[in-house]
């Protein structure tokens, strides 16, 4: 019963104020290792595999239908990397793999790990934004991102692997699906995602660090691309489990 209410056992709405992504490309054979067999890579020409940083900031996050007042604001972080699943329907889904995430508040660690297999911890992050720049840092994760306000012509970061930002909105995340896999029943856990208006908006990263990916031990990965999201209406729906036919 415990565990079963961790399979995200309820549809959750939020306001997302901002959403940041940072997406890395790194060889396939990298982030093979990182995802259970019911998933695949979503690659790029067969080559590149990505594993993404996204920070969120919250507002209003509950349970959906449930009033606003009853909400939280949360500032949200995730490090996910990109994979497809298909269903026993035969469908292929596009999503996200969670390989963790962190909250600048304990009660969403202590909600989320109730309802969700994300384990996520609670960290201490802090934005400063400047006249021409915005940084997110954090002293316990050891992370920090400095971005430049600037809002035209954002050329691509140097070593991304696509030819131009329409390429690379592909990878842009968040995808519509974010998968579980239970190994002891060999069950698929599949949250769906629902946005509206979602046009992502290139950013230019002046610099970054990020030591959860140092422990990825990855070989040369590349920052592939950029982009911001803001004041976005967004729900996930209750999860769905299917059992995966191996």
């Amino acid at each position: 019963m415990l565990s079963s209410l961790k399979n995200h056992p309820f549809a959750v709405e939020a306001f997302f104020e901002s959403s940041l992504v940072l997406t890395f490309a790194v060889q396939k054979e990298q982030l093979q290792n990182l995802i259970p067999a019911c998933l695949e890579l979503d690659t790029f020409q067969d080559k590149w595999a990505f594993v993404a940083v996204a920070m969120v900031q919250t507002k209003d996050l509950r349970p959906k239908g449930f009033p606003k007042f009853m909400g939280n604001d949360f500032f949200l972080i995730g490090y996910r990397v990109f994979v497809r699943y298909t269903t026993n329907a035969g469908k292929n889904l596009r999503g996200l793999y969670i390989l963790k995430s962190e909250t600048d508040q304990k009660k969403m660690e202590v909600m989320g790990n109730m309802f969700t297999h994300y384990n996520y911890t609670t960290t201490d992050i802090s934005k400063t934004e400047q006249e021409s720049t915005i940084e997110i840092k954090s002293g316990k994760s050891n992370f920090n991102i400095l971005l430049s306000k600037e809002e035209d012509a954002i050329p691509l970061p140097p070593e991304s692997p696509f030819s131009d930002w329409k390429e690379a909105r592909r990878y842009a995340g968040p995808l519509p699906f974010t998968f579980t896999y239970n190994s002891k029943t060999a069950e698929v856990l599949i949250i769906e995602g629902v946005r509206q208006n979602w046009t992502p908006v290139p950013v230019r990263v002046m610099d970054y660090h990020f030591s959860f990916l140092d422990s990825l031990q990855l070989k040369n990965p590349a920052l592939a691309n950029a982009f911001i999201i803001r004041n976005i209406p967004y729900y996930w729906k209750k999860g769905k489990i299917e059992k995966w036919k191996q």
